[in-house]
């Protein structure tokens, strides 16, 4: 009879502080149903506990507590009353965890007593209010075909304070941001093979789990960049690779140009690239071996023989070299913006490429790359021809002279034209073109 008396005490607590929690049973005058045979709760109703008032509250629970306590010193699996030892274990349970989330601060706030305020547990009101004073923002990554886009970087911004969070979608495009202060934010989204993407600002507030709509990522477009340089700074790019062509590897190919539609050459560039070329190992070369030749044939006997009559004739043709080549090939060229080299042609039948190969005596490129007729050659051929009278022997000198050497230069120009359409190429290293498209 005691443990079942006990057992009941403890099942009509527990009804009580059920409907206690519920209808505060001092301010209506009214019992309810479920605790009206109960001895505490008869005693609220009869004013021995003010359930308005904090303290009495506090009592009253603790004391029912305790009654419940009591309750569980039985000793058999089930009491008198019918009520098991788990039941009571779990209307024990059941006040306890109304002991710990009844929150009598919103009492105390109301009668204004701070100190039962604070009964409740200090760390869940401080996890409580973290969780509730934290955003989150959540997404999918999606390609155009509706599919999750795994490893996108995806960076959350801050408006206002400009700070930056960034995480990896997940294996189906998903990702999350957490614990965020309240605020304005944007996401950008970035992945191999997809155009970036940047969304709209949104705002979220405190406590709330912004849902953003699937972002779709479009396929990145081709871009074809364009590199824009000067036209002096490209020309000078192939000037470079022009004075790496040689023939046979030794003498210099410099003046031709394999590609068709090449940049022209400003006044720095055309006499840079004749003084390059009039000074080159393999240029001397051709001198010497020229004056060889004009020794062994007593050419020019006014020079006489031996070493001293060799000197001379290498002396004299260095000079018609370097005066012909300087005003043919860079101070006219410079003065009526010819260009002086040779443009390899490449295609066509022979016939067009030996006409174009014969015309480079007479017929030469403007700088605007206009066919004109090659005045900067004619000028600087006939020009050297009349100084050559200051350095040959006497018997070599005279008007004669002079035209004689300019309708030999003229036929020699056009002569090397033939050899650079027909023969060059295919002895020179370093080609850097392909001749006319």
């Amino acid at each position: 009879m005691k443990v079942g008396r006990h057992c009941a005490i403890a099942l009509t607590t527990l009804s009580s502080v059920s409907a206690l929690a519920t209808v505060p049973l001092c301010a209506q005058g009214q019992i309810g149903l479920a605790a009206r045979n109960d001895p505490v709760s008869i005693a609220v109703a009869k004013g021995a506990f003010d359930l308005t008032n904090p303290r009495d509250f506090q009592r009253w629970v603790h004391g029912s507590a305790r009654t419940l306590g009591e309750a569980l010193e039985f000793d058999s699996l089930q009491g008198s009353g019918g009520v098991s030892r788990k039941q009571v274990h779990s209307a024990t349970a059941s006040v306890e965890a109304q002991q710990e989330t009844t929150t009598p601060a919103a009492i105390g706030s109301e009668v204004g007593e701070a100190p039962f305020a604070q009964s409740a547990r200090p760390g869940f009101s401080l996890q409580l209010q973290a969780a509730e004073g934290s955003g989150s923002v959540l997404g999918t990554v999606l390609d155009v075909a509706g599919d999750g886009v795994p490893g996108a970087q995806t960076t959350l911004t801050n408006i206002s304070t400009l700070q930056r969070y960034t995480l990896v979608s997940g294996g189906n495009g998903e990702f999350a941001f957490t614990d965020l202060p309240p605020g304005t934010y944007s996401i950008t989204v970035n992945a191999n093979e997809f155009e970036p993407y940047t969304s709209a600002t949104f705002t979220i507030s405190s406590g709330q789990a912004y849902e953003l709509p699937n972002i779709q990522l479009s396929i990145a477009t081709q871009r074809q960049v364009v590199v824009v340089r000067p036209t002096e700074v490209i020309a000078q790019m192939q000037i470079k690779a022009q004075e790496k062509q040689r023939l046979v590897g030794v003498l210099p190919n410099f003046y031709t140009s394999y590609l068709w539609n090449a940049a022209p050459l400003n006044t720095k560039q055309k006499f840079s690239l004749k003084t390059r070329d009039v000074f080159d190992p393999g240029y001397l070369l051709g001198v010497a071996a020229a004056a060889g030749i004009q020794q062994a044939n007593n050419s020019f006997a006014g020079y006489g023989q031996g070493a001293a009559g060799y000197g001379k004739r290498f002396a004299a043709g260095f000079a018609d070299r370097f005066i012909s080549g300087f005003l043919g090939q860079a101070v006219f060229p410079s003065i009526l913006h010819q260009d002086p080299r040779y443009f390899y042609q490449g295609s066509g039948s022979v016939k067009c490429r030996l006409m174009h190969a014969l015309s480079w005596a007479v017929i030469a490129r403007s700088d605007s790359g206009h066919p004109v007729p090659n005045y900067s050659y004619l000028l600087g051929d006939l020009t050297a021809g009349a100084l050559s009278n200051l350095y040959y022997p006497p018997a070599n000198r005279g008007v004669g002279l002079v035209f004689t050497n300019f309708a030999i230069g003229v036929a020699g120009q056009a002569a090397d034209g033939v050899f650079r359409e027909f023969i060059a190429k295919h002895l020179t290293r370093n080609v850097g073109g392909k001749g006319k498209p």
